[in-house]
């Protein structure tokens, strides 16, 4: 007989699955925090050692090491002041000011978006890169209606976006039906459908009907103005949409029959195929929802902020969207608090670089050092002293007399 689904949950204490209640968050909580700050002590160094001066020692560091030495001890003890200056500009650009809480804002969304659907293939045990592809696929289709048809208002808003969402769906489930159907693993499939997405992009943008005119770029005529998102108090509706999204895939993972069936699959493929449960449509359900989701991210770009349709529309994002689900442990609050954090960061990155001038590398290797930090939770609390409570052993069962060996 064939054990119960119930039988194969996984385990709430291990993987993504663990935060059921808020004691069991605390030490994840604990240890993110913890990356957090060292990443930033290291970033401080960083900008400490970044001096003119230290720099151009560095040419003479074999033939004079002692004047290397002198300099950067000098601006390592006397940096306080640059290393303030450029995390109090960090601050200002990301949460200083009204515009800069909603170019914060409108920075985060996307990220939310694409890092749910990265987030939800990971809870079915796939690893979904190919939020890139989705999101360009998804940018055509809807910047396509934004810009050919005419509809009313709010109609022609909500079928740029489901546009948009349909194409990334399916481009998303040609992974899922590869997977399901051939076992090709999703890793070279999404790349593979990344590049094909971007050169997708690029034939259509030199047609007639998709070319802008009189301009030689590769640029899209501007979706009209009945296609775009309306603001509230200058912030686009996208922003509240990103958070309703991270409730629904909250729900879908915890309280839907089919996100059950996607953590069974995440924990135990082999476990919930004996179960009765169909793995093929598990996989393909779950890529073509994540799929959904970054055509959901794209929309917040381009008919949010860009309004036109490039190569370039998508930027970074669909691969920063790993990094977000990767900070986020996978769960939907994660998700949106580790989107919250990387809008941050590269809105304040703009006040770095003009008011404490420090290069906008240094972002980037802030948050690839978060990355590390948070993916590495041993050594988070090693080095922050941190030790986790030990379980109680469990209590010797006495053997029953005259039981024989």
């Amino acid at each position: 007989m064939s054990p119960a689904p119930e039988a194969i949950t996984p385990d709430p204490e291990e993987g993504p699955a663990k935060g059921r209640d808020l004691r069991s968050w605390l030490p994840t909580v604990r240890d993110t925090l913890v990356a957090i700050l060292l990443a930033l002590a290291v970033g401080a160094f960083l900008i400490a050692i970044s001096d003119d001066e230290v720099i151009e020692a560095l040419d003479n560091l074999f033939s004079y090491p002692g004047s290397f030495f002198i300099y950067a001890g000098d601006v390592v003890r006397h940096s306080a002041g640059a290393v303030w200056d450029a995390y109090s500009a960090l601050v200002r650009g990301a949460v200083g000011s009204g515009s800069a809480l909603q170019r914060t804002l409108e920075r985060s969304a996307p990220l939310i978006c694409a890092g749910l659907g990265v987030t939800i293939a990971f809870r079915a045990g796939l690893f979904n890169i190919g939020a890139t592809g989705q999101m360009l696929v998804g940018a055509l289709a809807a910047g396509y209606v934004g810009f050919t048809y005419d509809l009313p208002p709010g109609i022609h808003l909500l079928a740029a976006i489901g546009a948009g969402v349909l194409a990334s769906a399916v481009w998303g489930g040609i992974v899922g039906v590869l997977k399901a159907q051939t076992g090709a693993h999703e890793v070279i499939t999404t790349i593979m459908l990344n590049q094909i997405g971007r050169f997708t992009v690029l034939y259509f943008l030199a047609k007639e009907s998709f070319q802008r005119e009189g301009s030689d770029n590769l640029l899209s005529p501007p979706v009209a103005d009945s296609a775009t998102y309306p603001t509230i108090a200058g912030l686009h509706i996208g922003i509240p949409l990103a958070l309703v999204a991270a409730l629904g895939v909250w729900w879908l993972l915890e309280r839907s029959k089919l996100g059950f069936e996607m953590r069974a699959v995440g924990a135990n493929p082999e476990a919930s195929r004996t179960a009765g449960m169909s793995i093929a449509k598990v996989y393909i359900a779950t890529m073509a929802i994540a799929g959904l989701l970054s055509g959901l991210a794209i929309t917040m770009t381009l008919l949010g902020l860009q309004q036109s349709v490039t190569d370039q529309v998508v930027g970074s994002v669909g691969f920063d969207a790993i990094t977000v689900a990767l900070l986020g442990r996978a769960t939907p609050l994660g998700t949106v608090l580790a989107g919250l954090l990387f809008g941050a960061l590269s809105a304040g990155g703009l006040g770095m670089q003009t008011s404490a001038g420090v290069p906008p590398e240094l972002i980037q290797v802030v948050q690839a050092l978060i990355v590390l930090f948070v993916a590495a939770p041993a050594l988070i609390r090693g080095l922050g002293r941190i030790k986790r409570r030990k379980k109680p052993a469990a209590p010797a069962v006495a053997e029953p007399k005259g039981a024989t060996a």
